[in-house]
This record gives structure tokens, C-alpha cells and sequence, in this order.
């Protein structure tokens, strides 16, 4: 399906912008999971003067969403009404490091991040380089790994509201829970401030090629996945939950439940959205059936469903 073309509408509202708008853009080619529908609008902003302009001169009746690398997202196969904004590497994923702080625009690498402290022998952010996301989306959902998490290192976060101010957030500020966060959910992050601690090279990097190690040996990193697909339970673990109730293998039209790791879903080759989706809420309903308990998504789904 194709949506209405507003950019040109768009356009003849912000004669500054300096980003790029794409109508109809499909979304699929920019997910892990290689599934979905376009964007009606897919907005790459310059920088975070051009994201700020952008929002200030944006309807506030157009939804809006963000994307990193789109390793923790369903798209659905009808698309995305609205905007799609896109943080490109080029205009917000720098990193660097000065004394114990480790700065980091929101579309850099979470393993990028990893990597960048270690150079300058900082350790505390070592998980980081087990996360297939971007910053941006670690702020968003508090991600984690390997019992760390984001609210354990970060010190400030700062991004543009739907009225093209700039905030500001302290750690407390943030609000952080288990794999979310308490901002607005209208707030775009665009960079991140984080504290390590001095530790000899050689540590860190042992910790980090653990880290690495875990994940090729127990998640299915060559496949077209998404990040963990439940949070897990209050002491329990979604993995195993979905194992008892018998869903490893499990399938709806090409979509799988990972034969490695029960609690990554999978695109076979030929799945669509609704495919991915329909096997999660099987599973859910399952493990709902056979424990009792309701498993919560963490992989972000967004867009509308087929007609």
C-alpha cells in the first residue's frame, strides 16, 4: 500500500530543513527482521538543530517514531502513518572519551560505545557491546546485558521535544525501570553522557570478548532477529517459560521460534509482520495457558496491520 505524499507539503513549511524526506519509504530494508510496510515519511535529520527545526514546524496531529538500527522492532505490514525519523551515524553517532566520562550521540553503536571506553580504559560499560542497538534506544528501554544495565552508568541524557526544545536528564530524571524509562515518550534523545571507571586494558577487553562470546554461542546472531523478544518475568526467565510450554521450533507461516534461544523469533526467509507478530502472541498465550503467566513484549512493534 502507499500512503498520501505530504512531503512536498513538508517542505514548503521548513525552507531551512537540511535533512531528507522520503515518501513511502519502506521500512523492511531497515529492520533486523526484514519485515513490514513504508514510512509515509521517512525524516534523516542533519543534525540536532535540523531535528529540532523539523519538530518545531511539524503538525502536532502526524504521529511521530524513531529508528536506530531497527534491531528490537516489528514493523507491521500496512506501514507507518506519519513520520518515521531516522538518526543517521553521520549526524549524531559520534563517541569519544574525556577522563571517566564517555560522551555518545544517540545513533552510535551501543558496541561502538563498549569499544570507546575501553580505549581509554574505562570499565563499567562493557555490556554495551553485547546489545545489537543503538544508544537512543538504550535510553528509551534502560537496555541491558550480562546483569548491567544503562541506568547503572549513565550520568545525562539530553534530547528534542515535539516542540523543538532541547532537555536535559539526569539519571534520576529518567525514570529508569526494567527495560524502559519514565521521559516522555515524545522526546527524541539525541546524546548521552556516561561515567566508567579506570581499569587496566586487559581487563576490560577480557570482559568484553566474554560478553561477545555469550552471544554467539547463545543467541541466534546470524539469523534475521530481532533483540530478546519478552522481558523477563520477576525471577523467572522468559526463555524458559516459553521452553516448558513447548514453543521451541514453534511456527506461523515463515516466522520461528529460534531453535537456540526460545526467546528470539525468527524470519525464515519469507515472513511477514503479521507472521512474527501472530507467533509472538502464540507464545504468550501459551505460556499464559501452561505457567499462568503473562509474558510483556519487548521488541517494539509499530504501524498498522493488514486489511
Amino acid at each position: 500500500m502507499a500512503f498520501p505524499d505530504i512531503t512536498p507539503d513538508l517542505k514548503a513549511a521548513m525552507p531551512q530543513l537540511r535533512g531528507r524526506l522520503l515518501a513511502n519509504q519502506p521500512l523492511a530494508e531497515l529492520t533486523w527482521f526484514r519485515v513490514g510496510g513504508p514510512a509515509q515519511v521517512l525524516f534523516t535529520p542533519s543534525d540536532e538543530d535540523d531535528l529540532a527545526y523539523f519538530l518545531a514546524h511539524l503538525s502536532r496531529e502526524l504521529p511521530v517514531y524513531v529508528v536506530g538500527v531497527g534491531s528490537n522492532l516489528i514493523v507491521r505490514d500496512g506501514g507507518m502513518p506519519g513520520v518515521v525519523i531516522r538518526l543517521s551515524p553521520r549526524g549524531f553517532g559520534e563517541t569519544s572519551a574525556q577522563g571517566e566520562i564517555v560522551s555518545a550521540g544517540a545513533a552510535a553503536l551501543d558496541k561502538r560505545v563498549a569499544e570507546t571506553a575501553a580505549a581509554a580504559n574505562l570499565s563499567g560499560l562493557e555490556f554495551f557491546f553485547g546489545i545489537p542497538g543503538t544508544i537512543g534506544g538504550a535510553l528509551r528501554m534502560n537496555a541491558g546485558a550480562n546483569g548491567a544495565e544503562t541506568r547503572d552508568v549513565l550520568v545525562e541524557a539530553t534530547g528534542v521535544g515535539r516542540d523543538g526544545r532541547t532537555h536535559r536528564f539526569t539519571n534520576a530524571d529518567m525514570k529508569f525501570v526494567y527495560r524502559n524509562s519514565g521521559v516522555d515518550p515524545s522526546i527524541i534523545f539525541t546524546s548521552a553522557r556516561f561515567r566508567g571507571r579506570i581499569m587496566a586494558a586487559e581487563a576490560i577487553r577480557a570482559r568484553m570478548n566474554a560478553v561477545q562470546n555469550h552471544r554467539e554461542t547463545a543467541q541466534p546472531i546470524r539469523e534475521k532477529t530481532g533483540g530478546s523478544t519478552f522481558k523477563n518475568p520477576p525471577d523467572n526467565s522468559a526463555w524458559k517459560l516459553i521452553d516448558a510450554a513447548g514453543c521451541r521450533g514453534l511456527r506461523v507461516g515463515g516466522a520461528q521460534v529460534s531453535e537456540m534461544h526460545c526467546n528470539f523469533l525468527i524470519n525464515t526467509g519469507e515472513a511477514t509482520g503479521h507472521d512474527i507478530e501472530t507467533l509472538g502472541e502464540t507464545v504468550r498465550a501459551r505460556v499464559k495457558e501452561t505457567s499462568g503467566i503473562e509474558l510483556h513484549w519487548e521488541i517494539k512493534r509499530i504501524g498498522i496491520g493488514r486489511s
